[in-house]
């Protein structure tokens, strides 16, 4: 018996404009692209997309990859991720799914999906449309690879929040990214 969850995964790549989404084989085998999302920091309407889509594959466990600086330092980026993993923990509990979410590091990804697509012949231009899936591949995959390897789960589990002022959201409400929580760029609108 392993140490980690048999079953469908999904990798999430999440940027400031948009999220790429990855799924595994229910072995934990190979990562596939499964869609670019365009980000809404607003009505968080990718996160309840990623939401369903976990509820019709029946997945067991997110990845949500977490961008580091080359010396293992927090950035901008680090904390967007963070935040964004745990408005999708927070998702995922009120739609009664108990679905997972840890943080793998993904320092490169996007990077390394660039150079991907350019050995793979597909013209720079068209980059934008598929970087996000490919980098989410990347990260669902080296997941996969690090479980099958240790033969343990990996990655940092995303903890849901529960404070005495801000408690779990009644059902008729949301979650949100706090104000003070989002990224310089999502508050000056």
């Amino acid at each position: 018996m392993s140490g980690y969850p048999r079953g469908t995964k999904l990798g999430v790549d999440v940027g400031l404009a948009r999220v790429g989404v990855a799924s595994c084989d229910p072995d934990g085998l190979l990562a596939t692209p499964v869609r670019t999302l365009k980000r809404d920091a607003k009505k968080n309407s990718d996160i309840q997309v990623l939401v369903r889509e976990a509820a019709e594959r029946g997945t067991v466990e997110f990845f949500v990859g977490l961008p580091q600086s080359m010396k293992g330092t927090e950035t901008a980026s680090t904390a967007m991720a963070r935040d964004y993993a745990q408005v999708l923990a927070e998702f995922l509990d009120k739609a009664g799914l108990d679905v997972p979410v840890r943080l793998i590091d993904e320092r490169l990804s996007t990077v390394s999906a660039h150079r991907s697509l350019r050995e793979a012949g597909l013209d720079t231009r068209n980059h934008r449309r598929v970087v996000d899936q490919v980098a989410a591949v990347g990260i669902l995959q080296q997941a996969i690879d690090m479980q099958r390897s240790l033969g343990r789960d990996v990655g940092v589990p995303v903890t849901l929040r529960r404070s005495k002022r801000s408690a779990a959201p009644a059902p008729n409400e949301e979650p949100t990214i706090s104000e003070e929580s989002r990224p310089e760029s999502d508050t000056a609108s």
